[in-house]
């Protein structure tokens, strides 16, 4: 298997300035649909009614990952021996994902949870999803600048300029506590936006770091 980042659409990367993160924020591009979009007219028994929960699900408006190409990026090449990783994930992947830290070369220790305020339908069927999972890993003997107590949140989801809730974006809150348990220096992977204090990398943005082997294979 060849792992060609110009064809999924992850930017070319430009000189690294720290090849040994303590601290490393991964958002991985799962391969999953965006959900229903919600709202429209349809017809049932002769009438026009509105349907506001069967619409079909919309392909992503960013490019995903296989989690064999997830697990083939070279990540333990940019961390220090000792370090920190927290990995988002969401229902569909929370067991595939402790797979994808160990190929990482790192060790799950703790699932956090953001449990959202549910807004409309959302996405699942039987039950509507309102939460997402980060996964708090280790590799080597690295300590925790602070401790927090407990492992949920109900932080406010990010929300765009027409007012609703932004795709796959994450609190800022979440990184302000990732700062006050690990120390750095900071990295995040398929970032979004930039953070001050952290290097970046994703196709989003112009990128801090090179990651090693741009092309992978088996």
């Amino acid at each position: 298997m060849t792992l060609d980042f110009e064809r999924d659409a992850i930017a070319p990367f430009s000189p690294s300035n720290c090849s040994a993160f303590r601290c490393i924020v991964a958002d991985p591009p799962w391969k999953v649909k965006a959900g229903r979009d919600l709202g429209g007219y349809v017809v049932e028994n002769g009438k026009q009614v509105w349907d506001g929960t069967h619409q079909a699900a919309r392909d992503l408006k960013y490019p995903s990952m296989t989690l064999e190409e997830i697990c083939a990026l070279p990540v333990a090449k940019l961390a220090d021996e000792n370090a920190h990783l927290y990995i988002w994930t969401i229902n569909k992947y929370v067991e595939q994902t402790y797979a994808v830290a160990r190929a990482w070369g790192f060790e799950p220790s703790t699932m956090l949870v953001w449990a959202k305020t549910p807004f409309g339908a959302g996405l699942g069927g039987a039950y509507g999803i309102s939460t997402e999972y980060v996964l708090f890993c280790r590799r080597g003997t690295l300590p925790a600048k602070g401790r927090v107590t407990g492992t949920w949140w109900n932080w406010k989801r990010p929300y765009n300029e027409a007012g609703k809730p932004q795709h796959s974006a994450k609190p800022e809150a979440f990184q302000t506590m990732v700062e006050s348990v690990s120390p750095g220096p900071y990295l995040e992977l398929f970032a979004r936006r930039k953070r001050h204090g952290w290097a970046s990398w994703g196709n989003e943005l112009a990128n801090d770091v090179e990651m090693p082997n741009e092309k992978l294979s088996d």
